[in-house]
């Protein structure tokens, strides 16, 4: 080996693992200074560092050994410094693993299960425009709010969007890329743009497709107002 391999090799091993003490001092845990910002910071929860835009830190919440990715932007609120009242805002359950680059944008009510997994690039919000005025600037419209809950067990494919107003039940999956608005029962998989029911899942016939015949109680849960 020449010399100069020698210690492009001695340098590179340096910079990794400077880099991981790096990694490693800049999670946010419940034992570091920024994890006490939390309204619940749960045993065994980690913010992987670097982190994306975290605040409103009093009104969030998150459970026990939920893995947050690199990267991951947490918000409660219009931004720092804002009094949002008693209630925590946003919601994380135990467990969760929520995948790099992720947005989690709470203003009203975000709440996210136990047991949810989501790919890189998941943006989950409660607010959105308006365009109610046509003669005014759409950003300049005061935006409007509707909870967002999502039940344990679920999995979001990566890049999915989950726009204000959506419920979505237990142990479903919501496709990549899908554009999620909407009541969806348990055990599902949705996907598209915008999000539709493609799959569900019965005890007695196993995963079939929206068309297939459904019990009355999950066919009741699919109708609009139920």
């Amino acid at each position: 080996m020449s010399p100069r391999d020698a210690l492009r090799r001695i340098c590179g091993g340096l910079i990794h693992r400077v880099w991981a003490a790096i990694r490693a001092t800049g999670a946010v845990t419940p034992k570091t200074p920024a994890g006490y910002r939390f309204r619940h910071l749960g045993e065994g929860a980690c913010l992987s560092f670097p982190q994306g835009a975290i605040f409103g830190e009093a009104w969030i919440e998150i459970g026990e050994h939920t893995l947050v990715g690199e990267r991951v932007s947490i918000s409660a609120g219009m931004g720092p410094g804002v009094d949002l009242g008693p209630d925590s805002i946003v919601r994380i359950g135990r467990s969760c693993s929520i995948g790099r680059g992720s947005h989690i944008v709470g203003h009203q009510s975000i709440d996210i299960g136990d047991d949810v997994f989501t790919g890189p690039y998941v943006y989950i919000t409660d607010q959105n425009h308006v365009y109610d005025d046509p003669e005014m600037p759409i950003g300049r419209q005061w935006p409007r709010n509707n909870p967002v809950a999502i039940g344990a067990g679920c999995w979001l494919g990566a890049g999915a969007i989950i726009l204000p107003g959506t419920r979505i039940g237990r142990q479903s999956v919501v496709a990549g890329g899908a554009v999620v608005r909407g009541e969806f029962p348990d055990h599902c998989v949705i996907a598209g743009v915008p999000a539709k029911i493609v799959r569900r899942y019965s005890p007695e016939t196993g995963w079939q497709p929206p068309s297939a015949p459904a019990e009355p109680g999950t066919l009741r849960a699919l109708l609009p107002g139920a």
